[in-house]
């Protein structure tokens, strides 16, 4: 099981290990359920662990099956934890939880007492991930060369994944970070030429609204190749988002490399707008798991220029710095800060 370094910002003193330690955090989407441990105060999140989702009937028999293996790990621990955080890839509202795109339907209350727990949080995927930006260390990102980074202040991430998510992240004034979770990839995208204009005109023949997910995600990327083939007169064969990043990557085909470019010029106009929107002066970073599959040509594309490309905020959005996330565990430090910050706030 390896070892991730995730610090816990916001915490204002250490709990008693023996009351609030050790520590189960979990990053749970339809097809794999990553759980941590951490096991004192000031730990990392460490000896983490992917097991598949269709293999468990739920979160507790999953969490079970991480703990008995953490036990016989010679290294581990064989401590039952105190509390733990979960985030999950679906809304969270109210005690019951139910995946969209796996069989798991459960009672946040239910595992609780299955787990013995003392609490359990569930968090939205991406307020775990936003919760994790303040304790982001260098190794986990790629940043923007050239762009000094603030202090501090509020912090933005936008993660073009299966579909596109959006969060933040704004100091509470008392050393901790509260969360802004919200539905941000599902507002309008805008055109910034008449490129682009012709591409969403070419897409609205077939979605009568055209959000930032419909083309800038795994889901969008297709999209977003036929839409540019429609634009140029082509015919281009149906392909998956892989097959196109492998493509544009390769140099095999051009019209793929080209859908790679617009997409992160497309990308950077929006990571702009979020930007703006929440007053992101700490930083904006890009998340999910499509980018870094091709993040030499992200940090070559027109990203950067297209994030401050807005008129008279142009050098408000110059003095704000951008990167992206390489750390495919780092929600799971989000969700150790959750924990850190409602056990604080208990005490």
């Amino acid at each position: 099981m390896p070892t991730i370094t995730a610090s816990i910002p916001g915490a204002t003193g250490p709990a008693p290990a023996s009351t609030s330690h050790p520590r189960l955090v979990a990053d749970i989407g339809g097809t794999n359920a990553r759980f941590g441990w951490v096991a004192a105060p000031g730990a990392p999140v460490a000896h983490v662990h992917k097991l598949p989702v269709p293999d468990y009937a739920g979160p507790a028999e999953a969490a079970r099956a991480y703990l008995a293996k953490l036990a016989a790990t010679p290294d581990g621990d064989a401590r039952p934890p105190c509390h733990a955080a979960f985030a999950v890839a679906t809304a969270v509202a109210g005690d019951r939880v139910c995946f969209t795109n796996s069989h798991w339907d459960f009672s946040r209350s239910a595992v609780q007492t299955a787990l013995g727990l003392q609490s359990l949080l569930l968090l939205n995927d991406f307020e775990s991930l936003a919760l994790s930006l303040p304790g982001l260390q260098a190794a986990q990102v790629r940043a923007h060369p050239g762009v000094p980074r603030p202090a501090g202040g509020t912090l933005a991430v936008v993660g073009p994944g299966t579909g596109l998510g959006v969060g933040a992240v704004v100091p509470d004034g008392r050393g901790g970070w509260v969360a802004l979770p919200g539905e941000g990839g599902h507002a309008t995208l805008a055109p910034a030429d008449d490129l682009e204009s012709a591409l969403l005109a070419a897409v609205r023949r077939q979605y009568s609204h055209v959000s930032a997910e419909r083309l800038l995600s795994g889901i969008g990327l297709p999209v977003l190749h036929q839409g540019l083939a429609a634009v140029h007169d082509q015919v281009a064969p149906a392909l998956s988002a892989a097959e196109i990043v492998d493509a544009g990557e390769a140099g095999t085909d051009a019209l793929c490399g080209q859908t790679l470019d617009l997409f992160c010029a497309l990308l950077g106009g929006f990571a702009g707008n979020v930007a703006l929107t929440v007053g992101a002066r700490g930083g904006v970073f890009i998340g999910g798991g499509i980018v870094p599959r091709f993040a030499d040509r992200f940090f070559r594309s027109a990203f950067r220029q297209r994030f401050e490309a807005k008129g008279r905020f142009q050098p408000y959005l110059a003095a704000i710095p951008t990167a992206l996330i390489t750390d495919t565990l780092a929600a799971l430090g989000g969700s150790a800060l959750a924990i850190e910050q409602s056990v604080v706030r208990g005490a």
